[in-house]
């Protein structure tokens, strides 16, 4: 497939979608979707697995023949590419996963969204801002089911917890929310200066396709693929899109919180071509039924937390490396990363009792979804604001100023050179109508 090819197909598939998508005629809870899957190392193998069982993987898809010969191996009637571009061309599927660096997350997801295809993508949704919004535009033009990967969004905690703020109104109305991550830490480093190039890529890695929409960048060992690119602008969201979208999903989803208003950053000086070492963000929300008039949620990476008195809790409390506090008019609610709910000061609240809600399958839940012509919890309409929300912390860090953010008019509107961390232009033969 030459480039000229590849570039018609990406045009043809993002603008000839008058036709509609190919959704299922009716709802037909038995039947076995066909799924595609894209990137399937790693997280992309685990998320493969979870989707297989009553399904069938008729596709898949990676730019490392290793990882890519394993699945095929997994799932032998599955024909297997290197290129995206050529799976889509694969017809009877039903379904796309999205399991890749976040620089691909969008130009695979709205491809395939405009050839009818429904989509599971993982989290961050997209890289950019912009992406975000055009996502989740072509999700509701095209009508296509669609789920963000933040599985912990099904969990028994995150509901009950949710159902205690939300239902129950437990510690009252909320003020303040303090959410924090140990990350990156050792999973992978920022703040670093771009490396001097070093070897070729292995035989068996197609570093231009890896590449993609992003910049021309030479192969560096151990340093992009597998998994290092989290920390560098051009193809990751750092910490913020990594456990951001799941720390943030229970405060935003809690509490019915819309876009910010102001976000503001700390952190060590801005690197052009790496995250920061470490970074505080505080957002600004208006308030909801659920919350005081403005509602602030302040973000810790790389280990910060909060101090310790303003939890509440007993002195022998272990805490938690990720999660959650919620400061309300009669007490706090903590949840983690993976520990259960909680409320503190703990004798307030002797007499709670936690609501009885069950583990789902954040997978299957996509696919049921499917299968019964709805949509599922996280859909794009969910997760492109809730993504917007969490890259706006990068936005603010990245541009050294707190920004005031009008979602409306998808602009920073106190400094207009912050909107330039919104978009970027995709690489030349890789160009996607409508986002870069």
């Amino acid at each position: 497939m030459n480039p000229t090819t590849r570039r018609s197909f990406l045009k043809t598939s993002l603008i000839g979608a008058a036709a509609g998508p190919a959704i299922l005629s009716a709802a037909d809870p038995g039947k076995k979707l066909a799924i595609a899957c894209v990137g399937v190392g790693g997280k992309g193998w685990s998320d493969m697995m979870e989707l297989a069982p009553g399904n069938e993987i008729v596709a898949v898809c990676d730019i490392d023949e290793d990882r890519l010969g394993k699945a095929k191996a997994q799932f032998p009637a599955a024909k297997a590419y290197t290129d995206w571009r050529k799976l889509l061309e694969q017809k009877g599927i039903d379904g796309v996963m999205v399991t890749t660096p976040d620089h691909t997350h969008a130009s695979v997801t709205a491809t395939a969204m405009r050839l009818g295809l429904h989509c599971y993508t993982q989290k961050p949704l997209t890289r950019t801002i912009h992406e975000a919004r055009v996502l989740a535009g072509i999700a509701r033009e095209t009508g296509v089911i669609t789920q963000m990967g933040i599985q912990h969004h099904a969990t028994k905690r995150l509901k009950i917890a949710a159902h205690a703020l939300r239902e129950d109104r437990v510690i009252g109305r909320v003020r303040e929310v303090h959410a924090w991550t140990d990350r990156p830490g050792n999973y992978w480093k920022q703040g670093l200066d771009r490396p001097t190039p070093g070897g070729n890529p292995p035989a068996k890695v197609h570093w231009d396709q890896w590449l993609g929409t992003a910049p021309e960048r030479p192969w560096v060992d151990k340093t992009y693929h597998p998994f290092h690119w989290r920390g560098w602008w051009d193809f990751g969201t750092g910490v913020a899109g990594d456990m951001g979208c799941h720390i943030l999903d229970p405060v935003v989803n809690s509490l019915g919180l819309g876009a910010p208003i102001k976000v503001k950053a700390e952190g060590p000086p801005v690197h052009p071509d790496s995250g920061p070492a470490w970074a505080e963000i505080l957002y600004t929300f208006p308030g909801s039924p659920l919350t005081t008039d403005s509602v602030t949620v302040r973000w810790y990476e790389a280990g910060r937390q909060p101090e310790r008195d303003l939890f509440q809790a007993p002195s022998e409390w272990k805490g938690s490396l990720n999660g959650i506090l919620f400061v309300g008019e009669r007490g706090n609610l903590f949840v983690g990363f993976p520990e259960m709910p909680e409320l503190f000061p703990k004798a307030n609240f002797a007499d709670y009792r936690w609501a009885d809600l069950p583990d789902t399958n954040h997978y299957q839940e996509w696919v049921t979804a499917i299968r019964e012509s709805r949509q599922p919890s996280t859909p794009f309409a969910y997760a492109g604001p809730l993504t917007e929300t969490v890259l706006l912390g990068n936005v603010a860090y990245r541009s050294g100023v707190e920004i005031e953010w009008d979602s409306n008019k998808l602009a920073v509107v106190n400094a207009a050179e912050a909107n330039h961390f919104l978009k970027d232009d995709y690489r030349r033969g890789w160009e996607v109508p409508g986002l870069g």
